[in-house]
């Protein structure tokens, strides 16, 4: 557990120094929660409609199919939000990786150019997303944990598709398979990405929760102050969130660049990201 946290430490740092160069990259993940949330408080009256009802335990054919059809394009919708402003942040990442200065409208540009690919791939993922959801909810608690096991598995086959979408001519499906393909040579079972900087963040959220906690009910009955804190702390746990995306976008391209290339620019030492891979998995001509 240790050298996990450590590892996932040091690739927090290194991932910093790309964000202090470029702080704009924190602009994406921000208009990508702004737009999700705009996308749920739209479909509020959808659901509403439909009964309120999950599809897999509306009482009726019909207001399961409503709610299905519903939660289909509620998936749709949100996951396209998600993939073009993660597309539009990689990309961005990619070119300072490359020696280049990025700016908002070039992550923009790239996630524009790119659209019609990752509606494919949104089309893919909201399915499966879709999916797994409904197993899972006819499904007994063990059935439960095998769907999640399913998710994850999803979940790490495709962590690398947004690159691979952003610096090739391919459709989605072949992004989704080279994704596994190169997350079978560089990790293997070693997922830092997503399981250690989970872990870091985990972290951080709980000790921001005990700071804001105490400190609030130390304020008492001052109601002004209390707002004020409230306030501070609520802008907090924001700020951790978007540099928490950013990161795992900013680590996601350098992972791709690394497999693909052998190296990703001077703000990622090679030796600190060989030390993450399964090396015994890593081609040779890749070893630095």
């Amino acid at each position: 557990m240790f050298s996990r946290f450590s590892r996932s430490w040091e690739l927090i740092k290194v991932s910093m120094n790309v964000l202090k160069k470029d702080k704009e990259l924190l602009v994406f993940p921000l208009f990508s929660s702004i737009a999700a949330i705009a996308v749920l408080a739209s479909f509020i009256p959808l659901f509403i409609i439909g009964g309120g009802a999950e599809p897999a335990t509306a009482g009726e054919n019909d207001g399961e199919t409503l709610n299905l059809l519903v939660f289909g394009a509620f998936y749709l919708v949100e996951y396209f939000v998600i993939f073009f402003f993660n597309t539009a942040l990689v990309g961005a990442a990619l070119i300072r990786m490359d020696g280049g200065d990025p700016t908002v409208a070039d992550g923009l540009r790239i996630a524009i150019s790119k659209i019609d690919k990752i509606l494919g791939y949104t089309l893919i993922a909201a399915t499966i997303g879709l999916a797994l959801r409904a197993i899972a909810e006819r499904v007994g608690f063990i059935g439960q944990i095998v769907v999640s096991l399913l998710g994850a598995g999803w979940t790490v086959a495709s962590f690398l598709t947004v690159p691979i979408l952003v610096s090739k001519d391919i459709g989605p499906l072949d992004a989704v398979r080279e994704s596994a393909s190169l997350l079978k040579k560089t990790w293997g079972e070693n997922l830092i990405a997503t399981s250690g900087f989970g872990l870091v963040f985990w972290l951080i959220y709980i000790g921001l929760f005990c700071v804001v906690g105490s400190v609030a009910y130390s304020i008492g009955s001052n109601s002004e102050l209390l707002i004020a804190w409230l306030a501070v702390g609520v802008l907090a746990f924001m700020l951790t969130g978007l540099m928490h995306a950013a990161l795992q976008g900013i680590f996601s391209a350098a992972l791709y660049r690394y497999a693909t290339d052998g190296k990703v620019g001077e703000d990622f030492a090679a030796d600190t990201l060989s030390r993450v891979f399964a090396s015994k998995g890593l081609p040779k001509s890749l070893m630095p």
